[in-house]
């Protein structure tokens, strides 16, 4: 015969007087921890006690009740009502409702303590959401929410915005099939489609990092710290109904804009509306882009303006600020940094400079009727106005002419008379005579003319590979005319620097960190020169070294060519082949790191125009062979996408791309051969 079930017998509960209650030494928590005691006070005094108190009626010596009862557990609970009591916001002998433990129990008052804190479960996350969500929906406000569980109204923007993810996704989570980390990274798109699409992908892959998840999420939109963001500003975008999306979760620089066509819309709208504000002043044409193409001037003249001088009262202030500058600079010698209200001034000292020293150049009316503008976007959002620029078909028909110490060579040729040469009468070579003299000095025959030079052109060599300063001022006066006054061909130096187009460029590459900085060097470098061709050479003359050397190297760097040309025959292809290799000698000089100078593979310059092959080769060697496999199945465009995603931020570089010795033992390490022989052989 079966025994019955015995029956348990809860601990009856009853209101004790809060005077008659004391806090028990057997009490676990020691520690202090989640909400504090005056917030639970607080919380008490707006709602009321949720938990009865768990007490023991406290005995004499003999074992008598006292009427008194220790609190083993929810001592919290008992602090708050004190601190209730203290405030005179509750009465010392209000009831509070408590289980009574009989006297003498087995069970230990520790137990009942620590059981208490260990056995209750946590709020599951997605339980508390939907709770913020409900109480949203019955008319509570975010900040009323944030106020009833003491947290700041972005926890619970946080937790609201967690709902906004799909509901499949959301099951998957409660189920334990995916992370909160990952929810919170899914929460970043309002679409619950693409949401599951990219779940979908990374579900089947063994990287769920959520950092992937965002970047899947947002690869179809635009950054809020864009160069074209920065030029119309977050809020015009906004005002024209564009969707921005935001991690409420990390540090988003601004969150993303969704609708690309519409920025660029609103990019050109206000190019065009600052193309015709620069029309107005005067110019025959002004023509606008994002970005225009590398070395897109490089068929047109440009007309000479006038620096506008500064002011008495701006250079006064210039003055100032620099004084200003050298005095803080002293003073925090030295210190291992500045304070940051002093970095701050610095900075704000600097800007000041910057502006008064960079002028604005005039242009006379006279010149602008034929020439134009370029208007596009600088790589830091602002506008990039590059003025005076003449048309090929624009350019004035003059007839140059030199007076210099040439003018008595010069003369003589144009002078001389019909017949007077002594190539001319049958005698080539023979000594200049003549039988009958006439009166006055007659012409030099060109071909004494020629000895006579030749003579001092072998002077001039000997004295000029002997005087090293005025050897570099003549080739930096060559270089330096034939680069910004387009004058070749009359120079007594025969050395040029041939700029090397590069016409066939990535869409990318004009706006480029390499591109930037050669443009602020060239833009530099044209501001100092002097206004009067005419005293070029003595302004070079008397640069100093440092800035001779930099001229040099500036001039010489658009001689520069690494490119690689289809060849047919085997003398070009020898003759591209040895350019390569030497290119490659001078990487090495340079330590050149294509990697650190901006250059990642993309979909546009690389991914999408290589085969599956290469796109698993560069993913492999990059990120290793199981993140290769990972994207093996998809077709050729998701997967150059994908890789895409998984080389941002490797340093992986193409072979035709890496240096030898640089950053070596990496992805971007590549052997490069010493030879152009070698360079056949691979």
């Amino acid at each position: 015969m079966a025994s019955a079930i015995q029956k348990i017998a809860l601990n009856a509960s009853r209101d004790i007087p809060f005077n008659r209650l004391v806090l028990s030494q057997s009490n676990v928590r020691r520690v202090k921890a989640g909400l504090s005691i005056e917030e639970l006070a607080r919380d008490i005094e707006r709602r009321g006690l949720l938990q009865s108190l768990n007490v023991r009626p406290v005995l004499n010596g003999e074992g008598a009740e006292t009427g008194t009862y220790e609190v083993p557990a929810g001592g919290r609970r008992f602090r708050a009502l004190e601190l209730l009591v203290k405030q005179k916001k509750l009465a010392k002998t209000a009831p509070v409702p408590c289980v009574v433990r009989e006297a003498g129990s087995a069970i230990l008052a520790e137990d009942d303590s620590l059981a208490e804190n260990v056995q209750r479960v946590a709020l599951h996350p997605l339980d508390q959401f939907r709770a913020f969500r409900d109480m949203l929906e019955k008319g509570m406000s975010e900040d009323e929410i944030a106020a009833a569980f003491f947290v700041v109204p972005t926890v619970v923007k946080q937790r609201l915005r967690l709902m906004t993810v799909s509901d499949k996704l959301l099951e998957i989570y409660e189920q334990d099939g995916m992370k909160l980390e990952q929810l919170m990274a899914f929460s970043i798109s309002d679409d619950p489609a693409r949401q599951e699409q990219v779940w979908e992908i990374i579900a089947q892959s063994h990287n769920r990092e959520p950092y992937l998840i965002r970047r899947m999420l947002t690869e179809k939109t635009v950054r809020a710290s864009d160069r074209r963001v920065s030029f119309v500003g977050l809020d015009a975008y906004l005002a024209a109904g564009g969707p921005v999306m935001r991690d409420l979760f990390e540090a988003d620089d601004g969150g993303w804009l969704g609708d690309p066509t519409l920025l660029d819309r609103l990019v050109m709208e206000k190019l065009a509306a600052a193309a015709e504000d620069i029309r107005a002043e005067g110019w025959k044409w002004v023509e606008t882009a994002l970005s225009f193409p590398w070395g897109h001037t490089r068929q047109f003249a440009e007309i000479d303006g006038t620096t506008v001088e500064l002011s008495d009262e701006e250079a006064g202030r210039l003055t100032a600020l620099h004084s200003e500058q050298e005095t803080i600079e002293a003073e925090y010698a030295q210190a291992d940094e500045f304070p940051e209200d002093v970095d701050t001034r610095l900075g704000e000292i600097e800007q000041a400079i910057e502006a008064l020293e960079e002028r604005p150049v005039s242009f006379d009316p006279a010149d602008m009727v034929r020439a134009g503008v370029f208007v596009s976007l600088d790589t830091d959002g602002t506008l990039l106005v590059a003025r005076g620029f003449v048309r090929p078909e624009d350019m004035p028909v003059e007839l140059e002419v030199d007076q210099d110490e040439s003018d008595r060579y010069d003369d003589a040729i144009d002078h001389r008379g019909d017949g007077d040469d002594a190539e001319g009468d049958g005698r080539e070579g023979a000594p200049d005579t003549d039988p009958e003299e006439e009166d006055g000095l007659k012409p030099l025959s060109d071909r004494l003319l020629t000895e006579l030079t030749a003579w001092r052109t072998l002077a001039l060599r000997d004295a000029f590979a002997s005087n090293p300063h005025v050897a570099l001022t003549e080739l930096l006066h060559t270089l330096v005319r034939d680069l910004y006054w387009q004058v070749s061909g009359a120079d007594c130096l025969e050395a040029y620097v041939r700029e090397i187009p590069l016409q066939v460029h990535s869409p990318d590459m004009p706006g480029s960190l390499p591109a930037h900085a050669l443009r602020q060097r060239n833009e530099g470098w044209k501001h100092d020169l002097p206004e009067d061709e005419a005293a070029l050479w003595l302004w070079l003359d008397r640069l100093d070294d440092t800035s001779r050397l930099a001229l040099l190297a500036h001039c010489l760097s658009f001689g520069i060519n690494a490119l690689h040309e289809s060849s047919h025959g085997p003398s070009l292809a020898r003759s591209v082949r040895e350019r390569l290799a030497r290119a490659g000698r001078l990487a090495t000089a340079l330590a050149l790191d294509l990697a650190e100078a901006g250059w990642q593979p993309t979909v546009e310059n690389y991914l999408g125009r290589v085969t599956k092959a290469r796109i698993l080769e560069a993913v492999r060697e990059a990120r290793g062979a199981e993140a290769a496999e990972r994207i093996a199945h998809m077709k050729k465009g998701d997967m150059a996408q994908a890789a895409e995603r998984l080389l941002e931020g490797s340093g992986w570089l193409p072979e035709a791309l890496r240096t030898r010795n640089v950053a070596e033992g990496g992805a971007g390490v590549a052997h490069m051969p010493d030879s152009p022989d070698a360079v056949a052989a691979e």
